[in-house]
């Protein structure tokens, strides 16, 4: 791999770990609203679900970001992404209009960002890393 493409990988590293990274704060600052919101997804074990959403996306988005075991780190996010999307942004289950609209939108955009995760994993995080791996 080329210095072009290895400063690309980098780059991108650093814009899918702090699209975790940044979400995982307003979870912390916002716990009840969050909270209020999943209730509403039923989404189940909130409180358990909740921290661990926040652990994974601060350690493992961290991670991607240094390139520390970072092929680990994109495919755990790129599950976690999945998850999220299925429970949150479950736009089958709206009435056509605007609410089902901008989940779909949603939905798309973060199978968007799981296609960059499983690109890391499995090409890896390049040169420019603490582990490439």
């Amino acid at each position: 791999m080329n210095y072009f493409e290895n400063a690309c990988l980098l780059t991108g590293r650093g814009l899918l770990g702090l699209y975790f990274i940044l979400p995982a704060l307003s979870k912390i600052t916002n716990f009840e609203r969050m909270s209020a919101y999943m209730a509403e997804h039923n989404v189940p074990l909130i409180s358990v679900l909740l921290v661990l959403t926040i652990i994974i996306q601060l350690a493992a988005g961290s991670a991607l970001i240094v390139g520390f075991q970072g092929k680990w780190a994109a495919f755990v996010l790129a599950g976690l992404t999945l998850a999220i999307s299925l429970f949150m942004h479950n736009f089958w289950d709206y009435p056509e209009g605007t609410e089902k609209a901008h989940e779909l939108q949603n939905f798309v955009k973060n199978m968007a960002v799981m296609a960059g995760l499983l690109v890391v994993t499995a090409i890896g995080t390049g040169r420019f890393s603490l582990s490439r791996a």
